[in-house]
């Protein structure tokens, strides 16, 4: 158990122990017959909230404000200027009505802190203005956020350009398979029922398509190129995620997923940019797959278009390193000739 884990728990346990002084206290109060004791114990946390709005408040924007370069990783993506533009607009708006809210709520704490028992509450149970005021000014916000946010989502989802370069993802538990189509552009077919050791992804090699496709361990993408992601899911639900790129698509068992983007800035150049030489795109599994869920990540990494090409022509065919004449093969041919006769049996029989 990690130090800070440790910390945290004993700053909870305190507090919680702190509380639970406070209601004793208070309990003891009121069965002495000390019938201030409530107004006391309202005074002294009216006073406390108000501290803490004065204090942490101004700490609190500070914070953000500080802090607001390390919310996102630097985008490398076509699309991430407008991701992150609208995640800026999204957190000012809500920001706004944050800070209005905790003002009200804390000072409202402290301003009635001294109310008898007696008092009662200003009845108050009609204002259209007010009403339409607080309906329609957070309509307008939110629709302005939903339609930008709709925008930048059919951006990604779409239809990907002609020309772009198709990879599929698969996750299962705890990896990611990376495919990438031969020299014919074409990613063969699959059926989860061919799924061997020895055949992870349940390529059907009587598809002449599979024979050259590519099987990789790590993610390579070409600069201000499209990239096409195909996304499936083998097992459980995992997700899909590349910080830098600003893309996360679940990966859904049965219901393959998908979305493209554009690559702008090769590792060479987010080195430079971060001044870490040992820096890294990574892929990341955004959803907690299993207690192997950690083990879920590859690098990626953004290469020119000659260093992609170069890269790629070396990547041998996984048909023809690890399938081409072994007993997989066969054994797939084998079921697939039988299941052929078979349906060719049962159509004379029915005719």
């Amino acid at each position: 158990m990690g130090t800070g884990l440790i910390s945290t728990l004993i700053v909870v346990i305190v507090l919680i122990i702190v509380v639970q002084i406070a209601k004793i206290t208070e309990f003891s109060a009121m069965l002495k017959g000390e019938g201030n004791a409530e107004r006391e114990s309202n005074q002294i946390n009216g006073f406390l909230l108000l501290i803490t709005m004065v204090v942490g408040l101004p700490l609190l924007i500070w914070s953000a404000w500080v802090f607001r370069d390390i919310f996102l990783p630097e985008a490398a993506s076509e699309h991430g200027p407008k991701i992150d533009s609208m995640f800026n607009w999204t957190t000012f708006w809500t920001g706004i009505v944050f800070v209005i809210t905790q003002i009200l709520l804390f000072w409202y704490s402290f301003r009635y802190k001294n109310k008898r028992k007696d008092q009662r509450a200003y009845w108050f149970p009609h204002s259209t203005k007010l009403e339409v005021i607080w309906t329609v000014v957070p309509s307008i916000v939110l629709t302005i956020l939903v339609v930008m946010g709709i925008n930048r989502w059919y951006e990604i989802t779409g239809p990907a350009p002609e020309d772009a370069i198709i990879i599929e993802v698969t996750g299962k538990q705890f990896d990611w398979m990376i495919r990438y189509p031969g020299k014919d552009g074409k990613l063969g077919s699959k059926d989860f029922r061919k799924i061997t050791p020895s055949n992870q992804l349940g390529q059907i090699w009587s598809d002449k398509a599979n024979h050259d496709d590519i099987i990789v361990n790590e993610l390579h993408l070409p600069l201000n190129k499209p990239v096409l992601i195909k996304i499936h899911a083998r097992d459980v639900l995992h997700s899909f995620f590349l910080p830098h790129f600003r893309v996360k698509m679940d990966a859904v068992p049965g219901m393959p997923t998908q979305f493209w983007f554009t690559p702008t800035k090769t590792t060479a150049t987010m080195r430079e940019i971060t001044g870490n030489e040992e820096f890294n795109y990574e892929l990341a599994c955004a959803e907690l797959c299993g207690k192997g869920h950690f083990s879920m990540r590859k690098l990626v990494f953004v290469d020119t278009e000659e260093e992609y090409n170069e890269w790629l022509a070396k990547q041998p065919s996984f048909y023809e390193s690890s399938i081409k004449g072994t007993d997989e093969e066969k054994k797939q041919m084998a079921d697939s000739y039988e299941f052929e006769e078979e349906k060719s049996d049962l159509a004379q029989s029915i005719n």
